[in-house]
């Protein structure tokens, strides 16, 4: 998802934070930065998406990182199931009180399952994004793509460097 948010940076301008730490939601077996957690065995995109690949499926959601960037989500535009998804294309949005901002696949491939609980609890991408906040399973057309993602030790990297840099 491009995060290029405006409401971000004019938050980070303005010296706006969250004074909320969500350090007992962290599960033992992430990596904490700030508000954000980064759990291992995910890959992620630079977009700031997820992707939990088991199998031949593949979970893809966005980050806590991303969704605290957003802010209180309220709406959530998916792609319908056996529609196709390009990696870094455009697959959908996420609406939130600050912007609407658009979600990239990580990977390529068919989508097999849409969260339809995000229609109705669009919230549960803020409260829960790697486990009921989950977008959408796609049946990845190539699988090769998931080592182009990042780890989650380079992917907490990355967000320390690009919060840095704003």
């Amino acid at each position: 998802m491009a995060l290029r948010m405006w409401a971000s940076s004019t938050a980070n301008a303005l010296k706006l934070s969250s004074s909320a730490s969500k350090s007992h939601l962290l599960p033992a077996f992430s990596i904490s930065r700030c508000f954000s957690s980064v759990l291992e065995g995910l890959k992620y995109a630079t977009s700031h998406e997820w992707v939990k690949h088991d199998g031949s499926v593949a979970t893809i959601g966005i980050t806590d990182h991303a969704q605290d960037h957003l802010g209180e989500v309220v709406f959530v535009e998916l792609p319908e199931e056996k529609s196709s998804v390009s990696k870094e294309k455009n697959f959908g949005a996420v609406e939130s009180v600050k912007a609407t901002s658009e979600i990239l696949s990580p990977i390529s491939g068919e989508v097999i399952e849409v969260n339809t609980k995000l229609t109705d609890s669009p919230g549960l991408i803020n409260s829960s994004p790697y486990e009921d906040g989950w977008m959408i399973k796609v049946k990845p057309s190539n699988p090769a793509e998931l080592e182009t993602l990042m780890g989650s030790k380079e992917y907490t990297k990355f967000c320390e460097e690009e919060d840095a840099a704003h």
